[in-house]
This record gives structure tokens, C-alpha cells and sequence, in this order.
């Protein structure tokens, strides 16, 4: 008598990796739900129309750094600039939009001219990443830790460390005019590139790539992955979405400030690995990520609420990002342990 041994299919496999991911993003959320029952408690305000606009307009520069940061962590890198490149986009935007306009050019040419700058100058910086990463051969962390501190201080040079105002009054408006009482135009533009940036990841060839690379560099070769350049490609996405954080960050202020970026990164990288993106690369998915926005930017938005200091939103990122990385290690050694059973 032989026994019958059934093989999983990969249907089989799919809906258990599907089951899964399913099952991570419902953990998020209830994490998100008692935040905001917690942070109401303390303070009715936080369960509001007003709180909760003020969060979405936090959430969306964190949400596109995040973004760019999911491709570069499921790479296997790691992207440290991007808050000097969103505090260095926007001044350069500033600058400009203010020099136009003192000019007395007109105030739609001007501001398109200003978006032009700051999306230039965040891809600029992320070239400049992806050159250090492949072909001075520097690993991401020292590459981008040196392009972070040039961002910011290039920044103060600019600014001589003071706000750059005096845009038209258009650039107020276009940042904080908002619809339906909760959508402005940067918001509405953040959800649509993040619909984008989740199709891609999910659905195309880049986004499978970028999971072979990160997943086993060597194999991406031998499948014929030119692996210099997609991460090449990916470093200047990562800039580019922080030149558009940049932009919204200055339209929503009305003002270029040299500190805006300070910090941006570690939010940024707290939203991608809490929402299941796995330092060690290979792993990730744009729905955790978007969670993760939401819990990070909760998080800091409550303590604000409920009179905590603004110097400790820092060292609250800090924890919640080592939390989430000893979570995701606690997870690595379940199933491996599980294997071998």
C-alpha cells in the first residue's frame, strides 16, 4: 500500500501568503484603532474633524517618503536623505517661486516653475544615491548618511538658516484649500501617487524586480536583471518623492524652512518597517506601509495632543522602530522553527 501524498499548489501557497498579509494588515489596524481610543480618552480632541485633517496633512509627506523608502528597504538599502532631500526640495522651491515673483512673473508660471525645481532637485539627490550605491560601490547606509548631511547642510548655505517666504498668496491656497472639509489638492495628488506606487509594486515587472533584488542579488543577475540600474531607478524614485514631500510641505507652510526635512526620514522608515517591510530586504507591501503612516503620524499628532513635548517625537519613532524590527525577528525565528518541525 503506498500512501497518497498531496503537494501544495501554488494556489495553495497564494492563498496562505494572501491569508497572511491579510492577517498582518488587521493587526495594524486594530493597533490603529487603540491608538486613537487611547489618545480620545486623554484628549476628546483627537476625535475630531479637525485633529483628524491636521493628521492627513502630517500623514502626507510622511506617506511619500514611505513610499520611496518601501522600494529602497525591500531592495535590501536603506534611504537616510530623504528628509534633508524634502527640506532641501522645498527651499529650492521657495527660492525660486520667490524670485519669480518678485519679478513679477505670473503666478501660475511661477509656482509650475517652482514644482519643476523641487521634483529636479529631489531626483538630482537620488541620483546622486544610486551613483554612490553602484558605482563607488558604498554601501546605501554610508552613501545616503553623506548625501543627508550635504542636503542639509547645502540647506542652511542656501537659507542662512532662516524661512524663505514670499510666494504669491496662490501658494497658501493651493496647499491648504481644502474640499469636502478634509481634502486639499497635495492630498488628493499623495493618494493618487500612491495608488500608483502600490499598482507598481504589486502588479509590474519593477515591482518584481525590485523583490528579486532584494530578495537574492546574485539571482537577479543570473535571471538577466541589470541590478545596477534598477537600483539606480529606485533611489531616484525614493528622490523624487521627496522633492514632491518637499513641495507640500512648503505650499501647506507658505515658506521654505531649512528644518522642515529633520526627522522625516526616521518617520519614514518607522511607517515602512512597521508596516511589515523587512530590513533584511526582499519583503514589503504598500498597504502595511500605508497603516504604518497612519500609526507613526498618529502616534506623534496624540502626544502633541495630550501636551508631550515635541523633543520626544524622536526618541517615540526610535522605539517604535526597534519594536517593529524585534516583531518581524520574532516572526523570522516562529517560522523557522516551524520549518524545521
Amino acid at each position: 500500500m503506498t500512501a497518497d501524498i498531496t503537494q501544495p499548489t501554488s494556489e495553495t501557497r497564494g492563498s496562505r501568503l494572501l491569508a497572511t498579509l491579510l492577517r498582518q494588515d488587521v493587526i495594524l489596524l486594530g493597533v490603529l484603532i487603540v491608538m486613537v481610543v487611547f489618545f480620545t480618552a486623554m484628549n476628546p480632541l483627537f476625535f475630531s474633524r479637525f485633529a483628524f485633517a491636521n493628521i492627513l496633512q502630517d500623514w502626507a509627506p510622511v506617506m511619500l517618503l514611505a513610499i520611496g523608502q518601501t522600494y529602497v528597504i525591500i531592495t535590501g538599502g536603506i534611504d537616510l536623505s530623504v528628509g534633508s532631500t524634502l527640506g532641501l526640495s522645498g527651499v529650492a522651491a521657495a527660492m525660486t517661486i520667490r524670485s519669480l515673483n518678485e519679478g513679477g512673473t505670473a503666478a501660475t508660471t511661477t509656482i509650475a516653475v517652482g514644482v519643476v525645481v523641487a521634483l529636479a532637485t529631489g531626483l538630482a539627490v537620488g541620483l546622486v544615491n544610486g551613483l554612490l550605491i553602484t558605482r563607488a560601490k558604498l554601501a546605501p547606509f554610508i552613501a545616503t548618511l553623506a548625501t543627508m548631511g550635504a542636503a542639509a547642510g547645502l540647506t542652511l548655505v542656501l537659507t542662512g538658516g532662516v524661512q524663505i517666504a514670499g510666494g504669491p498668496a496662490e501658494v497658501i491656497r493651493l496647499g491648504n484649500t481644502q474640499y469636502l472639509n478634509l481634502l486639499t489638492i497635495p492630498l488628493i495628488v499623495v493618494l493618487a501617487v500612491l495608488v500608483v506606487g502600490w499598482l507598481t509594486l504589486s502588479f509590474t515587472r519593477f515591482g518584481r524586480w525590485t523583490y528579486a533584488v532584494g530578495s537574492n542579488g546574485f539571482a537577479a543577475r543570473g535571471a538577466g536583471i541589470n541590478v545596477e540600474r534598477h537600483l539606480l531607478k529606485v533611489y531616484m524614485l525614493a528622490g523624487l518623492m521627496a522633492g514632491l514631500a518637499g513641495l507640500f510641505v512648503y505650499f501647506r507652510l507658505g515658506s521654505g524652512s531649512p528644518t522642515s526635512g529633520q526627522g522625516q526620514e526616521l518617520a519614514a522608515i518607522a511607517a515602512a518597517v512597521i508596516g511589515g517591510t523587512s530590513l533584511a530586504g526582499g519583503i514589503g507591501r504598500m498597504s502595511g506601509t500605508v497603516l504604518g503612516a497612519l500609526i507613526t503620524t498618529a502616534v506623534l499628532s496624540g502626544l502633541i495632543l495630550i501636551g508631550v513635548a515635541p523633543n520626544w517625537q524622536q526618541v517615540v519613532i526610535g522605539v517604535l522602530i526597534a519594536v517593529a524590527v524585534g516583531v518581524q525577528q520574532i516572526n523570522v525565528r516562529t517560522r523557522r522553527g516551524a520549518g524545521r518541525g
